[in-house]
């Protein structure tokens, strides 16, 4: 009865069997040791060796994932993102206490045996079998390393790191000889430096940098004695020892560290006791990751620079590659966002549209002939409180934005108007635009023909707006009847080509309707769209795609690929200018008045939806574009009647009077001491059209003689150009001349009339 024990208990021999057979025997067989001894305590030897035979030899060892940095173009910070919070250090950046510290509490031994430790494996047998139970391992530092790296590899997968830290022998003997190729490729410090990086401290830090940081807001190599050890004593349990909840538990063990680092030899027992008397010393650093914790309300724009590393085929051919690489991190991301332009972004939104109104506000700055996005901000900040959200009110469903967009109403027009103009019309084109009228039909578009079964209307804003109206007047005054018999007159195909040639894509991925009613921005749209869309028209009809990342360094310092900005031609560059001409007319004297710059050239235009549910302004100079949309957040909308917008009351609110001056203060401070380039101006009145009469009599005007060949021939008589105002015959151009109709009479060379002011 030599193997019971008085309490009824296994015997001492018993224990060691069944602490052998869960932990230490595979490794005495890696070791070197003769599996037929297993055969005494009962084990399938066979089986065992089997299963180690077919164990491959190399760890394929995954990358460490660590935090991504993400910089803005100036380098400055804007956020740092990470699934772990983790710097990886080489072993002479981290100071000599902790690596002391480390050994002296985990493996004492280290230096000294090889992947397994048998007199560790015995002491532990001993220990736990005095103790009735398993109170202390046998594992090295080297098998901690190995199981670390399998918990690694698993990931945030729930099973694989359940099959990863299960207490089977299949899982040890497979650690063990993992263990054995560690040690002979690695050597011990190689297997120290990677230990320490991979290790888990708690409080979401893993790694010794990232622990030292969390714990107390320095470094790893300037870690004192009693601060390294207690991150040391931390590696056994961090929720058991944390010492931001757990402070008395945390000192205790501690000590413990401090003590056995004594017995080592690694310092004196003075130093032991000296350390022990120090208070915890904390000095926590809160772990902030994610785009949550993005400077100057960069949170949006830092979400898009993760959606395009998730989406963008440059990053990985699947998006499970794409996903891994953004999860194991290590990145420094530079990106084109300009600190002063988010900067004045910000400020803008804040002082025109509160958090908790009932509408909120985003705004997205881009540069022409780069498509580099410049600042990109909005009044719901990024998070999950009230009043915020997570979705980028600026960018597409796809990229994280709405399921739809928003409307843009009449900020579409100068497409439908390029289109025009690239079709043959001329911006001097006149149309009836009644107040009031019944949609043309049919209309062709791309798929056939458009016609109004229905006897849909249309009607402008103000009564007061009855053509016939050119190009010029219909664009400043926002006339819808003008825009639709335009796209009527054109067709629809036309201008949903010229939408694409642009990047204006609908904010939920699907196909333009090719309805008339486009023209008047029935679709969704996002405000990265406009004001990328716009800069086309500022780069002189060259359309580029807009990227947000400048350049990407690997976790091995080398740069990664990025995607670049594509540029092609969307129109000629005279019918930008026209364009150009034409919306510097809204700005200056138009409806968009309120958001014309002062101290250099711009253009742009206003909108507004049905019933007031959004209303934009989009604008540019030619070194910047920008769009502004106001509206509610929702997928209804707020209808914007009788509302209190940034503490100002409306009426109701139009594209100029709330979206305007938001586009205005953000524009100023982005260009404030960029240079201000003029547009290339071009004549938009038709040649052929008179200015009005001053209503002064001919004969009070300053007169000059022209030549017939100036403007000579007709009948003078009957080429009055104000008819409603009696010339005298002497006044009139008179004689056959050649050339056009013109009041400049006269024969052939001979002096004629007058030249009438123009």
């Amino acid at each position: 009865m030599g193997n019971t024990r008085s309490s009824g208990g296994l015997s001492s021999a018993q224990q060691a069997a069944k602490f052998l057979g869960v932990s230490a025997l595979a490794g005495a067989v890696m070791a070197g040791l003769a599996l037929p001894a297993v055969g005494a305590l009962g084990l399938a030897a066979k089986g065992t060796v089997e299963e180690f035979d077919g164990i491959p030899a190399n760890l394929k060892t995954p990358p460490l994932s660590q935090r991504t940095t993400i910089l803005d173009a100036e380098g400055g910070e804007i956020a740092k993102v990470y699934s772990r919070d983790r710097t990886i250090v080489k072993l002479n950046d981290i100071s000599p206490y902790m690596r002391q510290a480390i050994v002296a509490i985990e493996d004492a031994r280290f230096y000294e045996h090889g992947a397994v430790d048998l007199k560790g494996v015995l002491r532990a047998v001993n220990t736990n079998a005095q103790d009735g139970g398993v109170s202390q391992g046998a594992s090295t530092l080297t098998q901690q390393y190995v199981k670390n790296v399998f918990v690694e590899e698993a990931g945030d997968d729930k099973e694989k790191v359940a099959q990863a830290t299960r207490q089977s022998i299949g899982r040890k003997i497979k650690e063990l000889k993992y263990a054995i190729k560690v040690e002979k490729e690695l050597g011990k410090k190689r297997i120290l430096e990677n230990y320490l990086n991979i290790t888990f401290f708690g409080q979401q830090a893993y790694g010794i940098e990232a622990a030292a940081q969390r714990y107390f807001s320095k470094p790893a190599k300037d870690l004192k004695l009693e601060q390294a050890a207690l991150l040391a004593g931390l590696v056994q349990s961090p929720s058991r020892y944390d010492p931001v909840s757990a402070p008395k538990s945390a000192k205790e063990r501690r000590d413990t560290v401090l003590q056995r680092m004594a017995q080592v030899k690694d310092i004196t027992p003075a130093q032991a006791a000296a350390a022990q008397k120090k208070p915890l010393g904390l000095k926590v650093s809160m772990p902030r990751s994610g785009c949550i914790t993005a400077v100057q309300g960069a949170g949006f724009f830092c979400d898009y620079v993760r959606e395009t590393l998730l989406n963008d085929p440059a990053f990985g051919k699947t998006a499970e590659a794409r996903a891994k690489r953004w999860t194991q991190g290590g990145l420094t991301i530079r990106t084109t966002l300009d600190p002063k332009a988010q900067k004045s972004v910000q400020k803008s939104i804040k002082a025109h549209v509160y958090q908790s109104d009932p509408v909120a506000t985003a705004v997205t700055l881009v540069e022409p002939g780069t498509g580099k996005v410049l600042g990109m901000g909005q009044s719901r900040p990024y998070g999950f409180g009230e009043n915020e959200t997570q979705i980028n009110l600026s960018a597409d469903k796809s990229m994280g934005g709405s399921n739809y967009g928003f409307q843009v109403g009449s900020t579409f027009k100068p497409i439908t108007a390029a289109a025009a103009i690239e079709q043959g019309k001329k911006p001097y084109q006149r149309y009836s635009s009644p107040y009031k009228m019944a949609y043309p039909s049919p209309v062709t578009t791309c798929k056939g023909t458009w016609t109004n079964d229905e006897g849909a209307t249309v009607e402008n804003e103000n009564e007061k707006e009855v053509g016939p109206y050119g190009m010029k007047d219909a664009t400043a005054k926002s006339v819808n009847t003008y825009f639709v018999q335009l796209i009527s007159d054109i067709g629809v195909c036309p201008v949903t080509q010229m939408a694409d040639k642009m990047g204006v894509k609908r904010a939920d991925g699907k196909e333009h309707n090719q309805v008339p009613s486009l023209t008047l921005g029935s679709e969704g749209f996002s405000p990265l769209t406009m004001a990328n869309a716009y800069a086309t028209f500022a780069n002189r009809g060259v359309y580029c795609s807009p990227v947000f990342i400048e350049s990407i360094t690997g976790p091995d310092h080398k740069e990664l690929k990025v995607p670049q900005s594509k540029c092609s031609r969307a129109m000629s560059a005279k019918t930008a200018d026209t364009i150009n001409t034409l919306l510097r007319g809204v700005v200056e004297d138009g409806t968009g008045k309120q958001a014309g710059l002062q101290s250099r050239a711009s253009a742009g235009k206003t909108g507004t939806t049905d019933e007031r549910r959004a209303a934009w302004f989009v604008g540019y100079t030619p070194n910047m574009a920008g769009a502004v949309w106001v509206g509610g957040p929702g997928t209804k909308g707020v209808k914007m009647e009788n509302i209190t917008i940034g503490g100002v009351p409306h009426d109701k609110v139009y594209g100029a009077d709330t979206p305007g001056p938001i586009w205005k203060d953000a524009m100023s401070g982005a260009l404030d001491g960029k240079p201000a380039p003029n547009f290339v101006k071009v004549p938009i009145n038709d040649p052929n059209q008179r200015k009005p009469h001053d209503g002064k009599k001919p004969a009070d005007r300053d007169r000059k003689p022209g030549r017939g060949n100036d403007r000579g021939g007709g009948n003078g008589g009957e080429d009055n150009p104000w008819p409603d105002i009696s010339l005298p015959p002497d006044l009139i151009g008179g004689g056959n001349g050649n050339g056009g109709n013109g009041a400049n009479g006269g024969n052939g060379n001979e002096d004629g009339g007058w030249n009438w002011p123009r």
